[in-house]
């Protein structure tokens, strides 16, 4: 007898969409079945008529319980797992990768112990870290990196710059491209990727000073202070790094129709780069920040103009673009609106319990995005690059039970009261075409029809190997 029957259901599959069952056994799925045939046993049955089963959500870039390095009044850290994956699994996300950060005084065995012992417990979904080297690490910080693959942790994050100004003091996030080519020959020869923040910091930081004597201070600036220029700069450079070592090359944010461009010709040339872009990216331009409230959605890079918003999307269609993301960073409303000044503005959002809805409307109703495409940017392809698929990112027999059912007929203005994280969304206010009913976790129902059944605990450590194809060529 199974554990679970999701029966009826549109279901997107590998490599066909069908009205299919799932049949689930100790968390895993054993069996997809025609709609229309005899059902089997299960324990318990879910009725997914009229709805669309995709693999669980994967997000592959979010910042829970992380130092606000924006508010220098006091020490602040964003909300943790307890809290934000509340949000993420009635948002039809069923892991989510954080990062693990090494500041030059910490081995990459302490930080990630003390991440790990953070989340143990406390996540309702399944997660894994990137490991982020900070500033000026130890030349021989380097040396750890084919014991940290072998473990579990094969991708590694680097600044290219350092977000904010130097005053007031600030911890240092920029990595030297000496050592960020250092790193890449170390990855690059063991079976691992480098996640990139590539911004020029030479530019950005004299934007800062720039504008700071000019007197044009205000945030509604900060895209002209985090660059168009500035990310097309930093992005040839980390690519022509990456081309030198071997090493495979995932940007992170890619916020500018420069950046776009750049994966676009890269990839077209056969060099092995990934591009993610936010849902914040694809649906607001920098022209909001002069309204009220207008930086609820700002994350850094800042978010662009109309034409980098249409470049994004033509990344997504084409295949240029492989990821959306949201760079989580969950705060209160006031903290997220603290900052006026390009120096203070809080980044990131609450992003991640949007994601599947806001993508799913704005790609697939309102642009034609194909279901396909749609699993893969917001499931299959991160689940490919960060090493986590066949378990995770598809709906396959011997594949993870993680499944989230959409109601595809909805034509509605989100509330706040679809949203179950903090006191706002900067979601509030959508207009959506499709919103998660349920979310299902290695077979365990984690959400039913707004109900929550899941718990913190329910969620695991997931232990990462990427495939060598992601790694030698394209792959997605």
């Amino acid at each position: 007898m199974l554990d679970l029957l999701v029966r009826g259901g549109e279901v997107v599959g590998p490599d066909a969409v069908g009205h299919w069952d799932i049949g689930v056994s100790e968390g895993k799925i054993v069996s997809l079945t025609a709609a229309d045939s005899a059902a089997p046993e299960a324990t318990r049955v879910v009725d997914a008529t009229d709805l669309l089963v995709v693999p669980g959500g994967v997000e592959p870039h979010a910042h829970l319980a992380h130092y606000i390095s924006m508010r220098t009044e006091s020490e602040m850290y964003t909300l943790g797992p307890e809290e934000d994956t509340v949000g993420m699994v009635f948002g039809g996300v069923t892991t989510h990768i954080d990062f693990c950060q090494i500041p030059p005084d910490t081995t990459a065995e302490q930080g990630i112990q003390r991440r790990m012992e953070r989340w143990k417990g406390k996540s309702l979904i399944d997660y894994a870290f990137h490991v982020n080297f900070l500033g000026a690490v130890p030349i021989r910080a380097f040396e750890q990196v084919p014991e940290l693959i072998q473990a579990g942790f094969p991708s590694f994050k680097v600044f290219t710059c350092n977000v904010l100004p130097p005053v007031p003091p600030r911890r240092a996030y920029k990595m030297d491209f000496g050592r960020i080519g250092r790193l890449m020959e170390k990855v690059a020869a063991n079976g691992g990727i480098v996640v990139v923040h590539a911004e020029d910091d030479d530019l950005v930081q004299f934007n800062y000073e720039l504008f700071t004597e000019e007197g044009r201070t205000h945030g509604k600036h900060l895209h002209l202070v985090h660059s168009k220029l500035s990310e097309h700069l930093s992005f040839a450079r980390t690519i022509l790094l990456g081309r030198a070592t071997g090493a495979a090359v995932y940007f992170v944010h890619t916020s500018a129709s420069e950046g776009a461009a750049a994966i676009e010709h890269a990839r077209g040339h056969g060099q092995v780069v990934y591009g993610e872009t936010l849902h914040q990216y694809l649906c607001h331009t920098a022209a909001e920040y002069a309204d009220p409230a207008g930086f609820q959605f700002h994350t850094y890079p800042s978010v662009k103009l109309q034409g980098d918003q249409d470049a994004l999307w033509r990344g997504l269609l084409s295949g240029s673009l492989s990821t959306v993301a949201t760079d989580e960073f969950p705060t209160s409303r006031e903290v997220k609106l603290k900052g006026s000044t390009i120096e203070d503005v809080t980044g990131g959002n609450l992003g991640a319990e949007a994601r599947m809805g806001i993508v799913y409307s704005e790609g697939v109703a309102r642009r034609g995005m194909s279901l396909r495409q749609y699993v893969d940017v917001t499931s299959t392809n991160a689940a490919r690059i960060f090493g986590l698929y066949p378990r995770k990112g598809v709906i396959a027999v011997g594949s993870d039970a993680d499944l989230t059912l959409l109601d595809t007929r909805q034509r509605r203005r989100l509330t706040r009261a679809d949203f179950h994280v903090a006191d706002y969304s900067p979601w509030e206010g959508w207009e959506v075409s499709a919103w998660p009913r349920t979310t299902i976790l290695r077979g365990k129902l984690m959400t039913h029809n707004g109900e929550l059944l899941g718990k913190p605990g329910d969620g695991e450590w997931l232990p990462r190997k990427i495939a060598p194809v992601v790694l030698e060529r394209v792959a997605c």
